[in-house]
């Protein structure tokens, strides 16, 4: 039904288009891009308290402890390398109010694969990993977020998706959150420049760094997955903690990382360009595929465009 699109400067707007119904006030559920949300927000857990990348589950949550997901670090479950699987098989959806509830229904799970070995997208690891941090934090995520992301950011628009408004929000993670252009575009202002919003240190330069890192550590890559599909670009270090490195320089360093959603919603910087921004739309149902284009695997378009515009004027 619309659309709306921000690109900034560091802190000058360079372009802001609003199309169809939407407005700066429209609130939008973007997937997959609240994954970055996520992985800050655990970050914030990360700089104040004792919480650790490398902790293992079984640490924080000890009903793991003996079984197959024991040993698997908080750093495994951010970055899809955990071998928990992706997601519950349906009819069974993750659509919880609580993440105790949520973990506790993975605890009888599998693992797929070897903890560290292969890369595999998914959600439910990102489950676990906010159960550590609310443990770890001592509150629920949904404070958690608000406390050290949304409310020094001025993310008033920005929340978890509600299952039901008398019962709390339900904290998928991995792809429940709902936000507005300008709210999305604060928290890119944040990353760009390196945790820092206006004048308050919101997250550590060294947890921007760690989530910008290559996390896949050697693990298995499928052909095809999304920076080779969608930005045609093939190398092994294509994920960091809730985020993808799409673009990478010659050492390795990713210049441009990104947490695109299924259904629309597109952010990214860009740090050779100097730029970032945010697409945001909700492609409705099945009408996502009924022309061939993807919301997710063509979205890189957007920045694509962006980088030969800046390319040109310099």
């Amino acid at each position: 039904p619309g659309a709306s699109i921000a690109i900034a400067d560091k802190d000058t707007v360079l372009f802001e288009k609003y199309y169809g119904i939407y407005t700066k006030d429209t609130e939008v559920y973007i997937a997959s891009a609240g994954k970055w949300l996520t992985a800050a927000t655990i970050a914030a857990v990360v700089d104040r308290t004792s919480l650790s990348w490398d902790d293992p589950v079984e640490k924080w949550i000890p009903q793991f402890e003996g079984g197959a997901m024991a040993d698997i670090t908080l750093r495994q479950l951010l970055s899809h390398t955990s071998g928990i699987p992706s997601y519950h098989k349906l009819p069974k959806r993750d659509t919880y109010n609580r993440l105790d509830s949520a973990v506790q229904d993975i605890l009888p799970l599998d693992t797929i694969f070897t903890p560290g070995t292969r890369f595999q997208y998914g959600g439910l690891s990102m489950q676990i990993a906010g159960r550590m941090a609310e443990i770890a934090g001592n509150t629920d995520f949904e404070t958690l977020f608000k406390q050290y992301i949304a409310n020094p950011l001025g993310m008033q628009q920005t929340h978890y998706t509600p299952v039901d408004l008398a019962e709390g929000h339900s904290p998928m993670l991995a792809g429940g959150p709902r936000t507005t252009l300008h709210d999305y575009m604060r928290f890119l202002n944040m990353i760009f420049h390196n945790g820092m919003y206006e004048d308050r240190q919101v997250l550590s330069a060294e947890a921007i760094n760690e989530m910008q890192k290559d996390q896949i550590d050697g693990a298995h890559i499928n052909a095809g997955e999304y920076v080779e599909k969608a930005i045609g670009s093939k190398h092994t270090g294509i994920y960091g903690l809730g985020e993808w490195r799409e673009k990478i320089d010659t050492a390795g360093i990713a210049y441009q990382i990104s947490s695109p959603g299924w259904a629309g919603a597109y952010p990214w910087i860009n740090k050779k360009d100097g730029v970032y921004g945010f697409f945001l739309a909700h492609v409705e149902g099945n009408s996502a595929a009924k022309d061939g284009f993807s919301p997710f695997y063509n979205a890189p378009i957007l920045s694509e465009t962006v980088s030969k515009i800046m390319e040109k004027d310099n």
